[in-house]
């Protein structure tokens, strides 16, 4: 009887800890950004040039972040969107759509989370390659971003620091 009566709270407290609650989150995704980082590198001929890498953390409620390829659909499948911001005389305004730099849509791959927590969670990485900069302009830029999953919900948008392509670093 002894027994019973000192293992029963040691059995309700350890059934108590095992049921932790599910977490819910929307289903629209949210992002938020974490730096971007500028390098120097060389293109897939051998070129030198700069470099730039976004990182951005991302929720998603209901887990379906990413698109199959479109080889496996047949259609076009972005769903990472940029919008480019260049600094110039103390000003920032967004490009036009012939800017040398200006970034088109990205495919962020396909992810789902097996079992009952559907809920998807981590941090994205970009990398963006700038074949057509040039030094001696000294280049500020900025970017607004979103994402957009696969039941069409949107993201926030989120906008990273200004960003001088002359220097490499983390910004």
């Amino acid at each position: 009887m002894r027994t019973v009566r000192f293992l029963m709270p040691l059995i309700i407290l350890a059934v108590s800890a095992s049921c932790t609650k599910i977490q819910h989150l929307p289903p629209e995704p949210s992002i938020e950004f974490r730096n971007f980082t500028v390098f120097d590198t060389t293109d897939i001929l051998g070129n030198d040039c700069k470099g730039g890498r976004l990182k951005f953390y991302f929720e998603d409620g209901d887990g379906n972040v990413g698109m199959e390829s479109p080889e496996e659909t047949g259609l076009d499948t972005t769903n990472l969107f940029f919008t480019l911001y260049r600094k110039t005389d103390g000003v920032i305004t967004q490009v036009p759509d012939n800017d040398p730099i200006k970034p088109s849509s990205y495919r962020i791959p396909f992810m789902e989370r097996e079992g009952q927590n559907k809920i998807l969670k981590g941090t994205i990485a970009v990398t963006f390659i700038y074949l057509f900069y040039e030094k001696e302009h000294n280049d500020t830029i900025m970017y607004d971003f979103y994402l957009k999953d696969r039941a069409e919900n949107f993201s926030n948008t989120a906008a990273t620091t200004e960003i001088q392509l002359s220097v490499n670093g983390i910004y």
